[in-house]
């Protein structure tokens, strides 16, 4: 078995891509793909055992990869691991900021302190590789960024802090988009919905039970898969989106459309499009028929 990609084999060959949270769910599956089309992708991530389980799976697929291990809020570390990669592999030419994490909560009892890492987790740490990135090699060379946010068109309820930082996200995408294009430089931004990924395992309690009911909330009847975001990324990476930059590109089944008025029909809904071969279905919707 190997990556079933709509895109040709060789689409990114000889070129770097640097993913980041690249050690599980989107990122790990992004990987794969970037990888089974001829890039040579670099995993950053804080836990070293998860990316170099993963730089063995793309090593087994016939694909190359390596990895550093980083925390991403760390601005020295950073630097440090943006250089690291140019210093090997002598080149940069996609960044997708995948890395983030939040954790559920009322908005009234978060903390400042938790509220800031989360900020920093899924907006400072993302900002910090673009700068670097693009100080570093994309001023002179141009590139392309696809930077992680998420569904948060009707707030983010129980999950502010994440909220806030994603809006921040697409703004950011925004600017940078504007400010960087005369350099070759284009941004853009992906937000999925509800994706059956590992990510899903981390929430307990309330917030677990839940899961299994998101699909009846989409109109087309279903969870993502991480192969529907991934083939989303590795397009606005590639020549065919040249002309598109400072875009948000929503991958999530039409869950935010509609109203209490018109509720969710029920239907036949749209097929999915499992391109990884390596996907795991999450623990929490392991038995569920949606």
């Amino acid at each position: 078995m190997s990556y079933q990609s709509i895109f040709r084999p060789d689409a990114f060959d000889g070129e770097v891509h640097i993913v980041t949270g690249g050690g599980s769910g989107i990122g790990r599956c992004t990987a794969h793909e970037l990888a089974s089309l001829g890039a040579t992708v670099v995993l950053i991530g804080r836990n070293e055992e998860k990316l170099a389980k993963i730089e063995v799976e793309i090593a087994e697929d016939g694909g190359k990869a390596t990895y550093h291990s980083l925390d991403i809020r760390n601005e020295d570390a950073v630097r440090a691991a943006v250089t690291a990669v140019l210093d090997t592999h002598g080149r940069i030419d996609g960044l997708v900021n995948n890395a983030g994490g939040q954790f559920p909560a009322p908005l009234s009892a978060i903390s400042k302190k938790g509220f800031e890492a989360v900020i920093a987790t899924n907006l400072t740490g993302g900002f910090l590789l673009m700068r670097e990135v693009f100080n570093q090699v994309m001023e002179k060379k141009g590139g392309a960024i696809v930077n992680m946010a998420a569904d948060i068109w009707r707030g983010m309820p129980g999950m502010a802090h994440s909220g806030a930082a994603r809006a921040g996200m697409i703004n950011l995408t925004k600017s940078a988009a504007f400010e960087w294009a005369s350099n070759g430089v284009r941004v853009n931004c992906v937000a999925p919905g509800w994706i059956a990924s590992s990510g899903m395992d981390t929430y307990e309690g309330a917030t677990a039970a839940l899961i299994p009911k998101l699909a009846e909330h989409v109109p087309v009847g279903r969870m993502g898969l991480e192969a529907e975001v991934s083939s989303a990324i590795c397009f606005l990476l590639s020549p065919a989106a040249s002309f598109i930059t400072g875009e948000t590109m929503q991958i999530d089944g039409g869950a935010p459309l509609g109203s209490a008025l018109f509720p969710v029909l029920k239907g036949r809904g749209t097929g999915p499009f499992d391109g990884f071969h390596r996907a795991v279905t999450p623990r929490a919707l392991q038995g569920d028929e949606s």
